[in-house]
């Protein structure tokens, strides 16, 4: 066993639409002060850090530190597609945790554009190869599309045909997500809509999606202090949020073969993540009460939970229907409003999910507090792939 591990501060900055954001350079550093802030120390003891993103050029993690402090310590930028922040804190945990060092920084950040998300360099083989090649053989006609609506709205649709998921359930989980968001002070989107409204939206897909489902492209930072026991209580830090497992997986064959549009989009990196995260802590999905993941599209959470086991497979439309996903059932998922409707900087958003969950642990999540916890999951997607899964517990 290594160094127990803590999240001694958390920041995370007002996330907004792309026309009215800061510099990714401005935002990064804002949310690297709050955390400091958070944890009541000096940016001096940051013995290393991690910085994720995806629209950015390199070093990019230094220009937005840099504007911090100039201390020369190790700064590594981290590009794992929507699971680049939460694949900073898995570094900066696991440099912790193994005695490498005892505080790090892990933060993220996303200035990003309007519109969908465009592949950056066209003069070289797509990321995601095996992923498009499945998605032509199963999806031929959807060759057209942007690549995430054919992988996620594809994926969705699969689970209708296979399980008889209806449309409505997609727009309920997005209603949800509305109705959680209206509590959280730093979503870009407040508005409560109902699951008439949602259905009732733009459809960029006829019979699987609207508009609505859909998460916005959006800009921000956030940003996880994360320390060893021992140097928290040197340093008269907080110990009550500790990270107790933690697993960072990438596709396996059955990703691809047979194939699946729900294989392509990850639920299998999802299930082994989660399954290795249950193990080595000695809990399992019964016993969790609150959990941040990854929704981009209401069809990806739908397929999460099935993945993290909250409900068995095929029991997704079911577990939306007898209300389990929300306050008063069995967890209540994305309390912050999720990518949906609080937002999805990409390289901010694993680390805006661990504000979230460390506020919620300490029972300082205000109007969207869960009461009675003990433990605290997180899931955070990358499509290409990468998915990690983090359970925290109170200290």
């Amino acid at each position: 066993m290594g160094q127990k591990t803590c999240v001694a501060g958390v920041g995370m900055i007002q996330f907004t639409k792309p026309s009215a954001s800061a510099t990714y350079v401005e935002m990064g550093a804002q949310a690297v002060r709050q955390a400091l802030l958070d944890a009541g120390l000096d940016y001096r003891h940051v013995q290393q850090a991690y910085a994720g993103y995806v629209y950015g050029d390199s070093t990019c993690g230094q220009s937005a530190l840099y504007e911090v402090g100039l201390t020369g310590i190790p700064v590594i930028n981290v590009n794992n597609n929507c699971s680049s922040g939460s694949t900073a804190l898995y570094l900066a945990r696991q440099a912790v945790e193994s005695g490498a060092v005892d505080c790090a920084l892990a933060f993220g950040f996303e200035q990003m554009q309007p519109g969908a998300l465009n592949n950056v360099w066209t003069d070289r083989p797509l990321t995601m190869g095996k992923g498009f090649d499945v998605a032509h053989r199963v999806f031929p006609e959807g060759k057209d599309m942007p690549g995430a609506l054919m992988f996620f709205g594809g994926a969705g649709r699969e689970h209708m045909q296979k399980y008889g998921t209806t449309m409505e359930t997609f727009a309920a989980i997005r209603a949800k997500a509305s109705r959680h968001a209206a509590r959280n002070p730093l979503a870009v989107f407040r508005k409560v809509v109902s699951t008439e409204e949602v259905m009732a939206d733009t459809v960029i897909w006829p019979g699987v999606m609207t508009r609505l489902m859909a998460c916005p492209p959006t800009c921000g930072a956030a940003a996880a202090l994360v320390v060893s026991e021992a140097f928290a209580k040197k340093h008269n830090l907080r110990t009550d949020v500790r990270i107790l497992a933690q697993a960072l997986t990438t596709d396996e064959s059955n990703a691809f073969e047979p194939p699946s549009m729900i294989g392509a989009v990850g639920v299998g990196m999802t299930r082994s993540a989660s399954r290795k995260v249950y193990e080595e802590a000695g809990v399992g999905p019964e016993d969790i009460r609150v959990c941040e993941l990854h929704d981009c599209f209401a069809h990806n959470e739908l397929l999460t939970y099935e993945g993290l086991g909250f409900c068995p497979e095929g029991g997704a439309q079911k577990f939306v229907e007898d209300g389990d996903n929300t306050y008063g059932g069995q967890v209540v998922v994305n309390p912050s409003g999720g990518l949906l409707s609080k937002g999805h900087p990409l390289g901010a958003t694993g680390l805006a999910q661990c504000y979230e969950l460390t506020h919620q642990l300490r029972g300082t999540a205000d109007e969207r507090q869960v009461d009675g916890l003990h433990h605290a999951l997180q899931h955070n997607l990358g499509l290409g792939g990468a998915c990690v899964v983090t359970l925290y517990g109170r200290g």
